[in-house]
């Protein structure tokens, strides 16, 4: 039986209305080969191996500068094709004059994988897409079977957490505070600079489960006025760094806060459940003087929902990091979350300042 032209037009907005939505499941499938890519570019340093072409290079060019085959050279082209098409790198073609090459170049994103240690954002990056970390999310789905409470993601795949890994295996112990240290020093080199009022009017500051001080190095720099400290565990204390402004002190955060005017938590709260987010959080408080002689929590964290909401990119990694970080039975929050564990700790009010992309700085009062 012939279709009227009515079901033939109907029909045919099906199928295409089947073949958009077979393009969503498969981008959402093929998405991991996005960060493979990517992490294949950091492990060959074809990102420093464009910069020292002067910020482009043809594909000669980079493999003079990369340890690969000669018989992959048509492979990385096609690693290349999908860097450039996802805005990694830039790619135009040369004039006829030039041979007509295609020249690959640097573009916002791949300027920060270059460079000094304040802009270079390759060590976090290398240590997101570690073995170790990627390998939790290929069997999450048995992780899900499992009751709560039980081990995180990464012990259910590893059998140690991730501090156990840390301490013991100095390999990636050493990726492990290579990435760190580089987040912070990207990340505070801004705070300081876009948020520098945030620090003003308070002589003394501590930063909770501060690592080796990296943040707490940039704000006593910034602010030399700022008494800074380190609150760590001995271990750590004892590989941190000396000949600097910076006082570290040997101490746990669940049984108390050295005093200050202020405390920092820089990426701190996102590691831990609610319940101990509150403890935390009481103990900072008992740390510091009232609202009214300048005490408060400043908190350097991912706060869901907040910043550039239109954003797509912007909503779509907070939510993404949200679930990266259960891996280690973590949690992102948005505001109400962050409401209730603020309160609930004795707080008064909270100011947040969405202006660090995807984190924000949330300032908690007594």
């Amino acid at each position: 039986m012939a279709l009227s032209k009515e079901q033939q037009h109907s029909s045919s907005a099906d199928d295409q209305q089947a073949l958009d939505a077979q393009v969503q499941l498969w981008h959402h499938t093929f998405g991991y080969v996005k960060s493979m890519a990517l992490k294949a570019a950091l492990d060959l340093r074809i990102p420093d191996a464009i910069n020292q072409h002067g910020g482009s290079a043809t594909l000669p060019q980079i493999v003079t500068k990369v340890t690969l085959h000669p018989s992959k050279t048509p492979c990385l082209r096609r690693l290349m094709r999908v860097l450039t098409v996802t805005g990694v790198f830039s790619v135009q073609r040369s004039s006829a004059d030039d041979g007509g090459e295609l020249v690959y170049g640097l573009t916002s994103a791949s300027r920060l994988l270059v460079g000094s240690s304040l802009t270079n954002v390759s060590p976090f990056l290398t240590l997101m897409l570690n073995t170790l970390f990627v390998s939790p999310f290929l069997g999450l789905h048995e992780w899900f079977q499992q009751e709560m409470p039980g081990p995180s993601p990464f012990k259910f795949t590893h059998g140690r957490d991730l501090w156990d890994m840390n301490d013991h295996d100095a390999s990636f112990g050493k990726l492990f505070d290579k990435g760190m240290v580089a987040d912070s020093g990207f990340i505070m080199d801004i705070v300081v600079k876009e948020c520098g009022d945030v620090f003003q009017g308070i002589s003394s500051l501590v930063d909770v489960a501060g690592g080796l001080g990296g943040a707490t190095q940039a704000i006593a720099k910034a602010f030399p006025h700022v008494e800074c400290s380190v609150l760590e565990l001995s271990h750590v204390v004892a590989s941190a760094p000396t000949g600097t402004d910076v006082k570290y002190i040997a101490g746990d955060m669940f049984e108390s806060v050295p005093s200050a005017n202020a405390v920092f938590l820089k990426w701190v709260m996102h590691d831990w459940g609610d319940a101990d987010c509150v403890k935390i959080l009481k103990n900072c408080k008992k740390a510091i003087p009232s609202k009214e002689k300048g005490g408060k929590v400043i908190i350097l964290d991912i706060m869901v929902g907040a910043g550039s909401s239109s954003d797509q990119k912007h909503v779509e990694t907070q939510v993404l990091f949200d679930l990266f970080i259960m891996f280690i039975n973590g949690a992102e929050r948005d505001e109400q979350e962050w409401k209730n564990i603020i309160f609930e700790a004795g707080f008064s009010d909270y100011k947040i300042t969405p202006v660090l992309g995807v984190r924000s700085i949330i300032e908690a009062y007594p």
